[in-house]
């Protein structure tokens, strides 16, 4: 971090105790990224009208490359947060998420990848059990069954069929899912 990490305190004493656990998180989100150029977190006592006891309010405000990280959690938002550790736990686990995602984003998109497609032809077949078996254009035979086959398929497969699929790994080898005809 560029600069020394701010702590505030509102309407309580700091406590080294507390002081140290906010140190503590604001080092585990600089793990989680460790772009952070600057940190302040404002720690704050209210007495909430009608209840007994205190709540707490944790912000943590963290500038990042690209942007601000700002977390505010109020009294009221999500369950009150009458214990001062819960509160600023839960501030830094929003924190950390609101890092994660600022990271992926900074990084670009990142695509889901899918399975290579393989071609093949249906070499036996047996419509009544509901499966039959395909032929790789690289020469393995591989077992698939009516549920694996898209659409309506199922009815226009013949014997020497031109498919294309996918293969997943089974308990006794591989298999055939994603079936479909292939144009």
């Amino acid at each position: 971090m560029e600069t020394e990490p701010q702590i505030i305190f509102h309407g309580l004493d700091a406590s080294p105790a507390m002081t140290a656990e906010i140190h503590s998180r604001i080092a585990k989100l600089e793990q989680v990224f460790p772009r952070i150029t600057s940190c302040r977190v404002i720690v704050e006592k209210r007495t909430a009208r009608g209840h007994k006891g205190h709540l707490f309010q944790v912000a943590v405000e963290a500038e990042v490359p690209g942007g601000m990280v700002v977390v505010n959690r109020k009294p009221g938002d999500l369950g009150a947060h009458e214990d001062l550790r819960v509160a600023i736990r839960d501030s830094f686990d929003a924190a950390r998420r609101q890092l994660d995602e600022h990271g992926r984003k900074a990084d670009g998109v990142h695509v889901k990848s899918h399975p290579e497609k393989h071609h093949g032809r249906v070499v036996r077949l047996f419509p009544d059990e509901g499966y039959g078996f395909i032929r790789s254009s690289g020469g393995l035979e591989v077992y698939f069954q009516r549920d694996s086959v898209i659409g309506s398929d199922w009815d226009r497969l013949d014997l020497d069929t031109d498919l294309e699929f996918s293969l997943m790994d089974g308990e006794k080898g591989a298999f055939a899912v994603n079936v479909s005809l292939r144009s």
